[in-house]
């Protein structure tokens, strides 16, 4: 399929990067039709795909899109979430038409829809899922290139590039060997220096994770907001080691446990604690008053004489 050029050879830094992204691990299921691109089976039941052959195929499904003379008239497709960022950016940098979510039906045989379209080449992710677009590409003569798993079908898929198509990482990265692929045939882009884009674009993200950055993004710059209101950056906050107890970050120095004085309590009062737990120790009352003058109420009723005022309470 690479026409025996050297040229068009996998090179090891892509053959690295297939087993790091898990492209050469299949389904536990093979089809039939699959098992030309099967290398062996692992204990576990997994299909282990063969890497040469799948950079054969790849190479012959870039050959077929170069080929194309407007890249408008290629139309890429995923209806799964983690290949539709592979499809938009795919259609990019390459010049083809996304279709990415789901797709409606009669898109390619209902003239009278808004959105037909009359591709002349078809690039599937996964024609079980994208199972639609794939029949009706058979019924007005439309190829199919199609990303296919150990287990996948092969129905009207006239391409079929072998792969892990149910990884995130490996779907972005086929989407991203194709893309490159197809813009050193067509002379884009120079095979002796590597693709400026990162494969990371191809791959899919989730939208909590990217929403939990962007609010730690907002946090950051609301501190340094602050800090630049009031004039200087935020103040440093010191850590010091756990098991180091003995440093003293007010002072600088080191001081040990011996030195530190405990404070001494003194008795309020005494006690008068006896041995003898039988005496006991007689409280003394106040003395009563010596003389208490008490004014004398007549038969006639209340008295205004109360005696006069003492002194001697």
């Amino acid at each position: 399929m690479s026409g025996g050029f050297d040229v068009l050879a996998i090179k090891d830094e892509d053959v690295r990067q297939l087993l790091a992204a898990g492209t050469h691990l299949g389904a536990n299921n093979c089809d039939h039709q699959m098992d030309q691109y099967v290398y062996k089976r692992r204990l576990d039941g997994v299909h282990i795909i063969h890497i040469g052959r799948l950079w054969e195929k790849l190479i012959l499904a870039a050959r077929a899109i170069a080929a194309i003379e407007h890249p408008g008239d290629v139309c890429a497709i995923a209806a799964r979430a983690y290949g539709q960022r592979s499809v938009l950016k795919y259609a990019q940098h390459t010049g083809a038409t996304p279709i990415a979510g789901r797709f409606t039906p009669g898109t390619f045989t209902n003239q009278i829809t808004k959105e037909f379209k009359e591709p002349r080449l078809l690039i599937v992710t996964d024609p079980r899922t994208d199972h639609q677009p794939v029949t009706e590409a058979s019924y007005v003569n439309i190829p199919v290139i199609a990303f296919c798993n150990s287990d996948s079908p092969l129905k009207y898929v006239d391409i079929a590039i072998p792969c892990n198509n149910k990884g995130v990482n490996s779907v972005g990265l086929m989407w991203w060997l194709l893309a490159r692929e197809v813009l050193r045939i067509r002379g884009t882009i120079s095979r002796e220096s590597p693709w400026e884009i990162m494969v990371d674009l191809f791959i899919y993200r989730d939208p909590e994770e990217l929403l939990k950055e962007e609010q730690e993004k907002e946090k950051d710059q609301a501190a340094q907001d602050v800090a630049t209101a009031w004039g200087g950056a935020p103040a440093a906050v010191t850590t010091f080691a756990a098991d180091d107890w003995s440093t003293n970050p007010e002072i600088g120095g080191t001081f040990s446990p011996a030195d530190v004085q405990q404070p001494q309590r003194q008795p309020t009062g005494s006690w008068g604690v006896a041995d003898d737990w039988g005496s006991s120790v007689a409280a003394t009352a106040p003395a009563p008053p010596t003389s208490v003058v008490v004014p004398t109420v007549g038969a006639g009723g209340a008295s205004n004489d109360w005696g006069g005022a003492t002194d001697a309470w």
